[in-house]
C-alpha cells in the first residue's frame, strides 16, 4: 500500500472495485472514525478552556513575535505531513497514532479562534459555523455518493491554491496585513473543493482496509471547512 491508496499486485482491493458489502463496511468504517476524531476533539477542546489552559496559551501567543507565528504555523504543517504518513502506514496501531496526532494538532490549531469566538462575539458564532460546516459537508458528500464522478482532476488546481494562501497567510504575518473576508470566502471554496476532491479520492483510489487513513483526509478537510466558516462569522466581530 501506498499512501493509503491500493497496490499494483491487487493485494488491497480498490474501494471503487470491491464487493457492495465490503464497499459499505469501508464507508461506514471511515464515517465512523471521522465522527469520532470530531467528538475527540470537542471534548478535548472544552477540556482545554475549562481548565484555564486556552487563557495561558493565549496569553503566550499575544506575546509571540511575528517570527514565531511563522515557526508555529510551519511545525504545524509538518506535524500534518507526519501524521498524515503514518496514518498511510501498513500498521494499524501506527495509523491510529497518526490520527491522534493530527486531531491534538487540530485543538490546539483551533485554541485562538475559538478564544475569540467565545469572549468577544454574540450569538453563539461557534454552534452558528459547526451547523453550517456539516450541512455544506452532507451536501457535497452527496454530490460525490450520487454523481460517482472522480474529481482527481482537481489535485493540481488544490495544491496551487492550497500553496498561494500558505504563502499569504505568511505574508500577513510578516508585513502585518489583515486578511479579510474575501480571504475567510476563497479558502471556505477551497475546502470545499478539498472536501469534493477527498471524498472522491477514497471511493476511487483507496484501499479498503485504509479507513483510518481516508477518516483523517476527510477530517483534515472538515476542519479547514469549519476553521473558515467560523473565520467568517468573527471577522464582522473583529
Amino acid at each position: 500500500m501506498r499512501n493509503g491508496y491500493y497496490d499494483d499486485m491487487g493485494l488491497n482491493t480498490p474501494v471503487a472495485e470491491a464487493l457492495p458489502t465490503e464497499r459499505a463496511t469501508f464507508i461506514r468504517k471511515t464515517y465512523m472514525h471521522l465522527a469520532g476524531a470530531i467528538a475527540v476533539f470537542a471534548a478535548a477542546e472544552a477540556a482545554v478552556f475549562a481548565s484555564g489552559l486556552a487563557n495561558s496559551l493565549m496569553q503566550v501567543l499575544r506575546g509571540s513575535s511575528s517570527l514565531m507565528m511563522i515557526v508555529m504555523m510551519v511545525l504545524v504543517f509538518a506535524g500534518s505531513w507526519v501524521s498524515s504518513k503514518m496514518a498511510a502506514s501498513g500498521s494499524r496501531s501506527t495509523q491510529y497514532a497518526g490520527l491522534g496526532l493530527y486531531t491534538a494538532i487540530e485543538v490546539l490549531t483551533f485554541v485562538p479562534i475559538l478564544w475569540f469566538a467565545a469572549n468577544f462575539c454574540k450569538d453563539n458564532v461557534i454552534a452558528k459555523a459547526g451547523v453550517i460546516t456539516l450541512v455544506l459537508v452532507a451536501a457535497l458528500t452527496a454530490v460525490v455518493f450520487t454523481t460517482r464522478k472522480d474529481f482527481s482532476f482537481m489535485r493540481t488546481g488544490l495544491m496551487i491554491f492550497g500553496f498561494i494562501a500558505f504563502g499569504t497567510v505568511i505574508c500577513g504575518l510578516i508585513f502585518g496585513f489583515q486578511l479579510g473576508l474575501w480571504f475567510s470566502a476563497l479558502m471556505i471554496m477551497f475546502a470545499a473543493g478539498m472536501i469534493l476532491y477527498t471524498t472522491s479520492n477514497i471511493l476511487h483510489h483507496y484501499s479498503t482496509e485504509n479507513y483510518v487513513g481516508a477518516s483523517l483526509e476527510l477530517f483534515s478537510s472538515v476542519m479547514l471547512l469549519f476553521y473558515y466558516v467560523l473565520r467568517l462569522f468573527t471577522s464582522r466581530d473583529e
